[in-house]
């Protein structure tokens, strides 16, 4: 099963949310995982049409997704999936 392992910026808005292993063949499977576990993560992560949002960024094994519409980026069952808020301001 795949790590997904959330940044300390996201465990503010989500108190409880660690570092899990996820049954999920693709990444929108992983969300939907995800958020029966802490409810109100998906709708924070991607807007109304399952899109991921401008401040959020995943990586896949170190790498930036491709698809950020339909998640259909590959991964495997040793895969390491990084979900983390992008941060701005001075």
């Amino acid at each position: 099963m795949p790590t997904v392992k959330f940044t300390q910026a996201l465990k503010r808005f989500f108190p409880g949310l660690q570092n899990m292993q996820a049954g999920g063949k693709t990444l929108a499977a992983i969300l939907d995982e995800m958020e029966g576990h802490f409810p109100g993560i998906r709708r924070y992560l991607l807007d109304e049409q399952g899109r991921l949002r401008k401040h959020v960024n995943i990586f896949i094994d170190g790498a930036l997704i491709k698809d950020k519409t339909h998640l259909t980026d590959p991964f495997n069952d040793n895969s390491e999936i990084y979900i983390l808020q992008a941060l701005s301001g001075g």
